[in-house]
């Protein structure tokens, strides 16, 4: 028989946290302020180690690009999140919402696979100290770069396709709020076995083989910070990984929690507020994790807090001399048309 496509749904309509209404104006205030400071701590970070010479190594590189994934990562579904908890309407187009859906998926497994990279990175650096600056030579290190969003675009591309293939015919309410693959599959008037495969593979592919790999690199790196004789050299290891070792932690735990485990009558209402871990929360957390427990950036951030002070007192000292010499000299200051 030939396939027809029975597609009549040209918008959707993302119902976010509507049965919580007294709580979205609160909600509204919390992720706007979390969006901010998400943006601002990313772009500080971006900031100094573009600019801090010190900072510009392998591990404050790659620590740079994971900034900006987490920048483009949260814009996709922030403000969208913003406007839906504020407007009557709680719309988004048919395309839009694919647009939304394929983006979000793409950069999120993208981050899958760059948090492993960052791990290998600090593999290399413990475990071939001598060669680790000979092997992650700057070619080196900006096609390991593109490696991540290679793999995370492609392999988010199979499950989003098959899924927008699917027929819509109504209802059109995503219970959500943004458009996402599982919400989407449970719209579709056809069978969404294929596109629910695709996404099960997807997300083991792109979420559980990382996670497993990152674990595999730091029983590695435990065993050999172990073998370290000084407290010191075990204690500056460990200190290079445990800002990762963080936000790798609430990154796959939210995300395995979201989309690999089983799926009961009411888990979706449960995974929107699951899905605010790592849309909202991890990308607040990830700049001040990276900043507070690392000793570089906490140096650099002194230098320049610092830095700013003292040109601050001396621009305040240079007028403050200014008005002492101009008064001296004026005692009493007459307009110029008297």
């Amino acid at each position: 028989m030939q396939h027809i496509n029975r597609t009549t749904v040209n918008e959707f309509f993302l119902l976010g946290f509507s049965h919580y209404y007294s709580f979205q104006h609160l909600l509204f205030g919390v992720v706007i302020l979390a969006y901010i400071i998400c943006v601002f701590g990313n772009v500080t970070i971006i900031l100094l180690v573009r600019t801090e010479p010190s900072l510009q190594t392998p591990m404050y590189f790659f620590i740079s690009i994971f900034t900006v994934l987490e920048i483009m990562f949260a814009s996709v579904t922030i403000p969208k999140l913003l406007a839906i908890l504020i407007q009557t309407k709680k719309t988004i187009s048919f395309f839009g919402c694919f647009v939304q859906m394929y983006a979000f998926n793409a950069l999120g497994e993208t981050e899958c696979f760059l948090l492993a990279l960052m791990v290998f990175d600090r593999y290399l650096a413990i475990n071939n100290p001598l060669r680790y600056s000979a092997i992650m030579n700057s070619p080196v290190c900006y096609r390991l770069a593109v490696l991540p969003w290679f793999l995370g675009f492609l392999v988010s591309f199979f499950p989003s396709i098959f899924t927008f293939l699917l027929d819509f015919c109504g209802p059109n309410e995503v219970d959500h709020f943004f458009c996402d693959l599982a919400p989407l599959q449970n719209l579709a008037c056809s069978d969404p076995f294929i596109s629910n495969m695709m996404t099960t593979m997807a997300a083991i592919l792109a979420t559980v083989f990382p996670f497993f790999t990152i674990m595999g690199f730091y029983i590695h790196i435990i065993y050999s910070v172990l073998k370290i004789k000084s407290i010191e050299g075990k204690s500056k290891a460990f200190s290079t990984c445990s800002s990762h070792l963080i936000v790798a932690s609430l990154f796959y735990g939210s995300a395995i929690i979201v989309y690999v485990r089983p799926k009961g009558p009411n888990g979706s209402q449960y995974d929107k507020f699951y899905s605010l871990l790592y849309t909202v929360v991890t990308p607040v957390f990830n700049p001040f994790i990276y900043a507070l427990r690392n000793r570089d950036v906490k140096k650099v951030l002194r230098n320049v807090f610092v830095k700013f002070l003292s040109q601050t007192g001396a621009n305040i000292g240079a007028i403050t001399r200014l008005k002492v010499l101009t008064h001296h000299e004026n005692p009493i200051l007459k307009p110029r048309w008297l």
